[in-house]
């Protein structure tokens, strides 16, 4: 079990969500003593079977913050807003890095022994070959609101690691794919229509970094054991291409494939057009230049430091996608 300075239990922030339930149920599954902080109004589907003790407030609430980690040797903070398609990134700002800048005051003050963060692969910088931890952000005006907000987060934990003692972890997580995706997660929507056989389509040439969310939850688990304070690590099994995703969701439910492919200077256009029609419409549409450009942007990606650091070890993806299939059929027949 982990083990700490000045408790033993374990608080995970954002455990409603898809990342931190599966942290959450891991935790209890190796007899881990586990408090969630959760707001009121928060779907809770995916831990409502754990014992867990339970704290509301949200990461702005100073108070309840440090009622939640007082006795707590480990913080796992998976909360993050996704949302890349707003136009307006100052919601993007507000959760991802003043909400944070408040759990981390709290932190400092906690005497924990690891602080645990949920980052993205979006902070890694690109190349032109495999790239690594050690590869510098160079994005530029590519970025968007949202990685933007993600890697001022980022930088924000590693700058309170090294002014401010707090021994903070950064895992840089790729695109989750598994069972109990409630919600479901943008990316698991389209391998549920993939295995739904309503997803006639595949972005063509393109590729992404993806995990099993239980290898990305286990690897947040053995950082907080073994994790070096003030780094980060990759957190991905491998670069798929999205047409092997989606083949292989139908082919676990025994679907036919996505049949069409839909060419990288096409998807650019549909996002130029989405652009558009947000702008004209005054609404946030899932398709915009910035998302589409999310889609393909990182290259291949090494996640040798977790192995050889954590002793991660992260199963082939493909079983998980399976899992996800699983878990979105057996929940499409429930509801009839």
């Amino acid at each position: 079990m982990l083990r700490g300075v000045a408790g033993t239990d374990k608080l995970v922030l954002g455990a409603s969500g898809f990342l931190g339930s599966h942290v959450t149920r891991q935790l209890i599954e190796r007899g881990e003593t586990v408090r969630v902080m959760l707001r009121p109004s928060s779907s809770t589907r995916g831990i409502d079977d754990l014992p867990v003790q339970r704290f509301y407030g949200d990461i702005f609430d100073d108070a309840a913050l440090k009622e939640a980690m007082d006795g707590c040797d480990v913080v796992f903070y998976c909360v993050v807003d996704t949302r890349a398609n707003l136009r307006d990134p100052a919601p993007l700002y507000r959760t991802n890095v003043e909400g944070l800048r408040h759990v981390l005051d709290a932190a400092v003050n906690a005497d924990l022994h690891r602080f645990v963060f949920t980052s993205t692969i979006g902070t890694i910088g690109l190349g032109t070959g495999v790239v690594d931890e050690d590869t510098p952000f160079n994005w530029g005006a590519k970025a968007g609101g949202y990685i933007g907000s993600r890697v001022a987060a980022e930088k924000l934990v590693l700058d309170y690691s090294r002014d401010k003692g707090l021994p903070a972890v950064a895992l840089c997580v790729s695109n989750t794919y598994g069972a109990r995706d409630w919600q479901p997660t943008p990316h698991g929507s389209l391998v549920a229509a993939a295995a739904a056989g309503k997803l006639p389509f595949y972005m063509a040439g393109m590729s992404t970094e993806v995990v099993g969310i239980e290898d990305a939850a286990r690897a947040l688990v053995l950082a907080a054991e073994r994790g070096r304070v003030g780094q980060r690590y990759i957190i991905s099994e491998r670069y798929l291409p999205y047409r092997e995703l989606y083949e292989t969701a139908a082919r676990a439910a025994g679907r036919p494939a996505p049949r069409w492919g839909i060419p990288k200077p096409v998807m650019k256009g549909i996002g130029v057009v989405g652009g558009i029609a947000a702008a004209v419409t005054r609404r946030d549409l899932p398709l915009n230049p910035t998302t589409v450009r999310l889609m393909d942007i990182m290259a291949p990606m090494d996640h040798a430091k977790a192995t050889r650091e954590l002793g991660w070890q992260p199963r082939d993806v493909h079983e998980s996608i399976a899992e996800a299939v699983e878990f979105f059929d057996r929940r499409r027949r429930d509801r009839g």
